[in-house]
């Protein structure tokens, strides 16, 4: 059976060390020099970049996250293995992990590695299909000849280039489409390198819970626990057609990915669908003038990260927590598409002046959606309103002036509400 040690990248037949290096860091599959679509994590990113950088930080629990009153964006496996999990409650892991160093995102570091990793990705195969700044798929079919070695091998060397350069691990997935190279990629974490063949398909997914599809959260579910589905054993008793009728296009989704099929291709230029950006507060409030402020910085950033990428969007979103953590929402769709803080603020704005929900709001958070590319030049805005374009020929001369001199250069008095 085809084998490949992970320490010295040596090929051999079955054995459960290398013969080379004597490593037990050994994958062995009927399949592994056949399959080539995989998807790469990288172990606990953003703690994993802050413990590379300050290595006083190694054997601690790191949370990547806001104040009490906010999220954890990652933790490293240490915190992890005390109950510490992503989207959870600050107060909640600090609970569970009170000795716990807690430290603000740096995005800016995190996607400086990120491009590094995404370089390395791209002396491998230019079909590279980004999720995240720590997380791809990769599909290298046909790669073989070009690079002299398998899939297996490539991706196996990749993970020790990124550990030996970067200092930072991963954990790959390898099988025959998308979405079991991404079940694959979280069998084995962290510094894992797992295999799903095709022949071995139905007996692997026979058992697991559904939960296990990408996209079937708890509402989903709770639906599908009420048709007497909890394992994709369950699915596989259903027609197509009832599925459908039941549960609509899902349906049809999940009947294909009960099979392990999925057709997906791995798209380089995967398009972004919507642009977001929210805040939660250190303490409940209903201050308008506080929420308006922190509206227009949040529409800013949207606005800042939709011009980077040259996009559009018509369909502005407001979305707000209460202190029971309830979510509102709100959507407008515009007569034309924008990139511009000051149309998304305004309407956002307009949203919440509609609210008729009773605050306080613990999170404000500001979306654009339905995107496309924008119009060179536009500045956009209401025709009805005389002051649009005049506002957003000042926006462009502030975007012009923040490239020259900084993002603090020009500070809008709405921004120090």
């Amino acid at each position: 059976m085809p084998a490949l040690c992970r320490a010295c990248l040596t090929c051999f037949d079955t054995g459960p060390r290398c013969p080379a290096c004597g490593s037990p860091r050994v994958i062995v599959h009927d399949e592994l020099f056949q399959l080539s679509i995989a998807h790469m994590d990288c172990d606990a990113f953003y703690a994993s970049v802050e413990k590379r950088d300050d290595p006083s930080l190694r054997d601690k629990s790191v949370i990547i996250g806001g104040g009490r009153r906010g999220v954890v964006s990652t933790a490293c496996y240490i915190a992890r293995i005390r109950g510490v999990r992503s989207a959870m409650p600050m107060f909640q892991a600090l609970k569970l992990c009170p000795d716990a160093v807690v430290l603000k995102p740096r995005m800016d570091a995190y996607a400086q590695v990120s491009r590094q990793i995404r370089a390395m990705m791209l002396k491998l195969t230019p079909d590279i299909e980004p999720l995240s700044l720590d997380e791809a798929f990769l599909d290298l079919t046909g790669t073989t000849r070009l690079h002299g070695a398998p899939p297996a091998v490539l991706l196996a060397r990749l993970l020790r280039q990124m550990q030996d350069e970067l200092g930072i691990t991963g954990s790959v997935g390898l099988s025959h489409n998308k979405f079991l190279a991404k079940v694959a990629s979280d069998l084995d974490k962290p510094q894992g390198f797992s295999v799903i063949g095709l022949a071995e398909t139905d007996a692997f997914l026979r058992d697991r819970p559904v939960s296990l599809i990408w996209g079937v959260g708890a509402a989903t579910r709770t639906a599908l626990d009420a048709a007497g589905i909890t394992s994709f054993a369950d699915l596989w008793r259903w027609d197509k057609t009832d599925l459908i009728a039941r549960f609509g296009a899902m349906g049809a989704r999940l009947w294909h990915l009960a099979r392990g099929q999925d057709n997906r291709r791995v798209q380089a230029d995967a398009p972004v669908k919507s642009i977001s950006n929210e805040t939660t507060f250190a303490e409940d409030t209903a201050d308008i003038d506080r929420l308006e402020g922190h509206l227009w910085r949040l529409s800013e950033n949207v606005s800042d990260r939709a011009k980077a990428r040259n996009l559009a969007g018509r369909v502005v979103t407001l979305k707000l927590k209460r202190a029971d953590h309830t979510t509102l929402t709100r959507r407008r769709s515009l007569h034309e598409p924008t990139q511009m803080a000051d149309t998304i603020w305004r309407t956002a704005q307009q949203l919440l002046s509609r609210v008729d929900s009773a605050a306080p709001y613990r999170l404000i958070g500001v979306g654009l959606s339905d995107l496309g590319p924008a119009l060179p030049g536009d500045i956009s805005g209401d025709l009805l309103d005389t002051q649009a374009r005049a506002r957003g020929l000042a926006e462009r001369a502030t975007d012009d002036i923040r490239r020259r001199f900084g993002p603090d250069a020009i500070v809008k008095g709405r921004a120090l509400r």
